[in-house]
């Protein structure tokens, strides 16, 4: 693994500040490529949405090109900036002047702590927005592929699990996902459940029948054409949460379904240093699986 993650970690605050001072709606500038952070409206959640798009060097400059976009969805507790915030940002830069990935979007919406599902009381529709709304909003926005081979989707934590669920129930819809250190519970406990507190989209208490039929781990049981969905997951085996146990058990059903994928457990827990040595893996699997140019 490079370190270059992990050092961008100690100047989080930094890039932070650069983010607070620049004031949301507005551009931050970097040596080669530039950061938008700007809102969306969403009539499923009836208010507006903020997101942060990553956009590549040669995006301005190249006026009639049209890119590849990774959708990233955060954790618990994280936002829309959160992937500026911990150094993704430089990563992606220094990948690419070393040509080790193509140039392509990364657009990170605010996902609060909705687990990016349509909530069990109906109020909260985030699945209904990301889907209906978001993307065909970005595809507007932005000069992004509206093509599944040019869509890919990628998730940490609560995030992780957003993006396995909205790959393998949307499996039209992206050409790949990856994901580390996902919320991947087969028998649902008390932490998980507590952790949500009263806000939680599963219900309060939690509704063990409607946590099953949103769970990754039973979508991947019988999810169809999944076979061309490129595949990446890791995740830590000290994980505080136990997740690792619900990573290897994916592998186990996507290896007995004949489904390719790649799949890693590394020493690690669970948070942002795990994902700081990993997540130049994924964003090479990503490059690839979206056939970015470099």
């Amino acid at each position: 693994m490079n370190s270059c993650l992990t050092r961008h970690l100690r100047n989080g605050l930094m890039v932070l500040s650069a983010f607070l001072l620049a004031g949301f709606g507005t551009v931050l500038l970097n040596a080669a490529s530039r950061t938008e952070c700007r809102t969306i409206r969403s009539e499923n959640l009836g208010r507006t949405v903020r997101y942060c798009a990553i956009l590549p060097a040669s995006y301005d400059a190249d006026t009639s090109r049209r890119y590849p976009v990774l959708y990233y969805l955060h954790g618990l507790g994280d936002n829309e900036s959160s992937l500026v915030r911990f150094g993704g940002w430089e990563l992606v830069e220094r990948l690419q002047e070393k040509k080790q990935i193509g140039e392509f979007l990364i657009i990170v919406p605010d996902g609060g702590r909705t687990f990016y599902i349509n909530s069990r009381d109906g109020a909260v529709r985030y699945e209904d927005f990301f889907i209906k709304e978001f993307i065909p909003g970005m595809e507007k926005r932005y000069r992004a592929l509206s093509t599944r081979s040019g869509r890919g989707i990628s998730g940490t934590s609560m995030g992780g699990y957003g993006a396995l669920r909205f790959a393998f129930r949307h499996p039209e819809m992206f050409a790949s996902v990856s994901v580390h250190s996902a919320v991947l519970v087969e028998n649902l406990g008390g932490d998980i459940s507590d952790s949500l507190g009263r806000n939680s989209p599963f219900g309060r208490p939690m509704d063990i029948a409607f946590w099953n039929d949103n769970n990754p781990l039973e979508l991947v049981r019988k999810a169809q054409n999944l076979r061309n969905l490129k595949i990446y997951f890791d995740c830590g085996r000290q994980d505080e949460f136990g997740f690792d146990a619900g990573t290897e058990l994916l592998h186990k059903i996507l290896e007995q379904r004949g489904i390719p994928h790649e799949f890693h457990i590394y020493p690690g827990n669970h948070g942002w240093e795990f994902v700081a040595e990993h997540f130049d893996e994924s964003l090479i699997f990503q490059s690839s699986a979206l056939a970015a140019k470099k």
